[in-house]
């Protein structure tokens, strides 16, 4: 699976259309509705320079209901991605090249140091109720979000440079400047991925409506209006009603939040039927001034049972689709495709399916057990991963290391294969040198201390069960016993955030443009979970590791890559970061490469073929669904 070709992230501007004697069009919807005089005309809903948004294929057509499947009010990424629009983004061409695109912004430019990013806001852009964009907004998100600690206690490290906040100015009512305290020539790389939008949904990053917030902010509201919306809403503060679950500002549960996506919420959660409609002040155009998007209307229908969503789509009644939809199922779908109407699309997902000891592990013996080398490539030859990749993954996948994608820039052939070879010869040999030769009467070896040699495999992916069962088996092969429990997301979110468990499975992502999110590297959501807390909270929570542990290499690398003078430096860094894993070896990668499988009607166009598949890169969002449309 080495089709795919990424190339470093550079700076690209897609072309503007002039304004001047421009003849945009519309959707008939929003027409009728110029014309009963509910709407203004279309060139004064756009901004002065709208953006163009390349197509795939070819210049749609305008119309339809795009039908997709949802679990519920907490399975928010999958309409999320298809709604984000940031203050730069990620754009993948036809050949698979990555650059980096003005958004919202019109454009942007970098001091020589790159210590200043100041952006230019689209004159003319507007919110979906009209209201006019401008950095009033800016501000409110930056002085009264950002740096407002009950919205957010913490501000994340990658929007610091030497341990200092970014700092904004504004210049007037479109130009802001972002600065750091030293060279940061990844900012832009990091800000396609983050947008440093949260609180809220869509995270669009360094803006939020301030005209409509501002009535649910302690600052600025009527003492008496702002309590009673929180006892409307049933909230016990004001920030309640904020962040991803907070009925004002999320848009995925309040309608009348003012978006700048190309979709708002219709019939928000916990309806059956989540409903998104086309936001009329959409600021994104095609080559013909054409406004965007296509499509009317997004339904996300409610379902429960993993099987369900599979004679959903052999029903014919999903549009498009991956979220959900198990690789382990391609067969079963690939032969409905007639009959459902629909092709199955194969983009490259940039993971690896891992498992992941505990480093920081409360229980002493565990934990020197995971931190000698030894032990960790004795678990890795022990298990032989062409068999899990037929069994669990038909084939598709790649049996590999938890490492950068082949075709990233960071790809290391190396770093793919080490310790990926099944050898249960020396993987028994090592667990003799370690010391672990004594049995049990079942036939498991003992740890140093007498206990058995036994471990809780957690995770939250119930579809992985065939794959859990299969390590199981060859690590008792070895006399080392696999206790495997599935459990909810919830759940395992909060073990591996609190560094509470022996073993997770998860995927280890966000391999693909590694600079634009590199938690999985630093140690966040599994191996070094405890270390990275204490690491990103500058040692106010979590567990510090030793002096000589090698994870502190790679946050150094890290935090260097952040500082570098410039971008071919700051890659270099990042790079140091891999051969720090690749020495290491702090997982046990699995399968990885594996397709994601998309569910495509086929009357669907503009979606492309051949994608990387990363949450890096936005998911479903790289394939643009604004210029998606039916052909009539």
């Amino acid at each position: 699976m080495k089709s795919v070709t990424l190339t470093s992230i550079a700076a690209l501007t897609l072309p503007f259309l002039a304004a001047n004697g421009w003849a945009y069009n519309e959707a008939p919807m929003l027409k009728q509705l110029v014309e009963a005089g509910q709407l203004p005309p279309v060139e004064e809903r756009l901004p002065k320079n709208p953006r163009v948004i390349p197509v795939y294929d070819s210049i749609g057509t305008y119309g339809g209901v795009l039908k997709r499947a949802f679990k519920g009010p907490s399975d928010r990424w999958g309409p999320t991605k298809l709604m984000e629009e940031r203050v730069v983004e990620t754009y993948m061409d036809g050949e698979k090249n990555l650059s980096l695109v003005p958004g919202w912004i019109g454009e942007y430019s970098v001091s020589e140091d790159a210590r200043e990013f100041t952006f230019k806001i689209r004159k003319g852009l507007r919110w979906s109720d009209g209201a006019p964009v401008t950095t009033r907004d800016v501000r409110f998100w930056y002085e009264d979000v950002f740096l407002n600690e009950d919205l957010m206690p913490s501000i994340k490290a990658l929007y610091t440079s030497n341990g200092v906040p970014m700092k904004l100015s504004f210049a007037d009512d479109y130009t802001f400047t972002v600065s750091f305290e030293k060279p940061y020539p990844l900012f832009l790389t990091v800000l396609a991925k983050e947008s440093t939008g949260r609180p809220g949904l869509d995270r669009p990053g360094f803006i939020e409506p301030f005209h409509y917030l501002k009535d649910y902010h302690p600052t600025y509201a009527d003492p008496a209006k702002l309590d009673a919306a929180i006892a409307k809403y049933g909230a016990k503060k004001w920030t309640d009603l904020w962040d991803s679950k907070g009925q004002i500002q999320a848009w995925w549960f309040n309608p009348d939040m003012p978006v700048l996506t190309a979709w708002r919420v219709k019939t928000p959660p916990p309806s059956d039927t989540v409903v998104m409609e086309r936001n009329p002040y959409y600021y994104g155009v095609d080559a013909e001034g054409n406004q965007l998007p296509y499509i009317d209307q997004i339904e996300h229908r409610l379902f429960q049972d993993p099987e369900a969503i599979n004679f959903m789509a052999i029903q014919g009644e999903i549009d498009l689709q991956n979220r959900h939809i198990n690789v382990a199922d391609f067969t079963l779908l690939k032969e409905n495709e007639a009959k459902g109407d629909y092709t199955i699309e194969k983009w490259t997902k940039a993971l690896t399916w891992s498992i992941m000891p505990n480093l920081s592990s409360a229980d002493a013996t565990k934990q020197a057990l995971f931190e000698d080398i030894r032990f960790r490539e004795a678990l890795n030859v022990s298990v032989d991963r062409e068999t899990i990749n037929e069994l669990a993954f038909s084939g598709l996948g790649e049996a590999r290391q938890a490492s950068p994608i082949s075709g990233s820039p960071f790809y290391d052939e190396s770093a793919e294969s080490r310790w990926t070879e099944y050898d249960p010869e020396r993987a028994a040999a090592l667990l003799d040198e370690i010391g672990l030769t004594e049995r049990d009467s079942d036939g498991f070896r003992l740890m140093p201390d007498g206990r058995r040699l036994s471990f809780v495999l957690e995770t939250r992916w119930d579809i992985q069960g065939e794959l859990l069962e299969v390590v199981r088996t060859y690590w008792q092969d070895m006399g080392i016993e696999v206790l495997v429990r599935i459990i909810d997301r919830t759940l395992f979110q909060q073990h591996v955030e609190t560094a509470d468990f022996d073993m997770i499975l998860d995927t280890f992502d966000r391999s693909s443009v590694i600079t634009a999110d590199p938690v999985r590297f630093l140690g966040r959501g599994g191996f070094a979970q405890n270390y990275f807390n204490w690491w990103y909270s500058n040692g106010k929570s979590g567990e510090e590791p030793p002096k000589d542990h090698a994870i502190r290499d790679v946050w150094a690398a890290w935090d260097s890559a952040q500082t570098a003078t410039s971008l071919e430096e700051a890659n270099a860094y990042a790079k140091q970061m891999v051969d720090v894993h690749t020495k290491n070896v702090w997982h046990i990668g699995l399968v990885g490469e594996t397709p994601a499988i998309y569910v495509r009607k086929n009357n669907l166009k503009n979606f492309p073929a051949g994608f990387v598949h990363d949450d890096a890169l936005r998911g479903v969002g790289l394939a643009y669904p604004q210029q998606l449309y039916f052909e009539k």
